[in-house]
C-alpha cells in the first residue's frame, strides 16, 4: 500500500501578526502545493493549520499518512501524547488552539497519521519549499480572518 506524503510549515510575521502556512502533498508521482495567509495569527496556529490543510486535502483517507513538521510543538503534542491529554480535560490550564486541535483530533480518528520532525531551514527541499510558501502566504494582500485566533483574543 502506497503511503502520502506531506510536507508542512507555518510562518508569522510578528508573533501575533500576519501569518501563513505552506504545505506539499505527495504521492506516487504526484505533487500539490498549498498555502494560505491571514492577518493576525501565531506561528505555532499557523504550523498546525498546515498540517491540518494538507490532512483535509487527502481524498483517499484510507492510505497511511507521514507528515514531515519542524514544529516540535506540533510533531510532540501528538506523537508524545498531549494531544490526548488536552482532550480529556478539556484543554483545562488554558492550553492554547484549542479549536485546531480539536478539528485536528477528529481528523486523525478517521485517517493512519504518523507525523516527523524535521529540522527547519536546513538542508529538506520540501520543508524549505514549505517556508517559502508561507512565507509568501504571510505576506499577501488579501489575508483571511483567523477566527478562531480573534474570537479567542476578543473573549480575554
Amino acid at each position: 500500500m502506497s503511503t502520502i506524503h506531506i510536507y508542512t510549515d507555518g510562518s508569522s510575521r510578528g508573533n501575533p501578526g500576519p501569518g501563513g502556512y505552506g504545505v506539499i502533498l505527495m504521492f506516487n508521482n504526484h505533487r500539490k502545493e498549498i498555502s494560505g495567509g491571514f492577518r493576525l495569527t501565531t506561528n505555532n496556529r499557523m504550523e498546525l493549520l498546515a498540517v491540518i490543510t494538507g490532512l483535509e486535502s487527502i481524498t483517499k483517507k484510507e492510505l497511511p499518512v507521514i507528515v514531515y513538521s519542524d514544529s516540535q510543538y506540533v510533531v510532540k503534542a501528538i506523537e508524545e501524547g498531549w494531544l490526548k491529554n488536552w482532550m480529556k480535560t478539556n484543554f483545562k490550564g488554558g492550553k492554547k488552539n484549542k479549536d485546531l486541535w480539536t478539528r485536528y483530533f477528529h481528523l486523525a480518528q478517521k485517517m493512519n497519521i504518523k507525523l516527523k520532525w524535521v529540522k527547519g531551514h536546513a538542508d529538506n527541499p520540501f520543508n524549505n519549499r514549505c517556508d517559502e510558501l508561507a512565507t509568501a502566504a504571510a505576506a499577501g494582500q488579501s489575508l483571511d480572518i483567523d477566527e478562531g485566533y480573534e474570537e479567542a483574543q476578543t473573549a480575554l
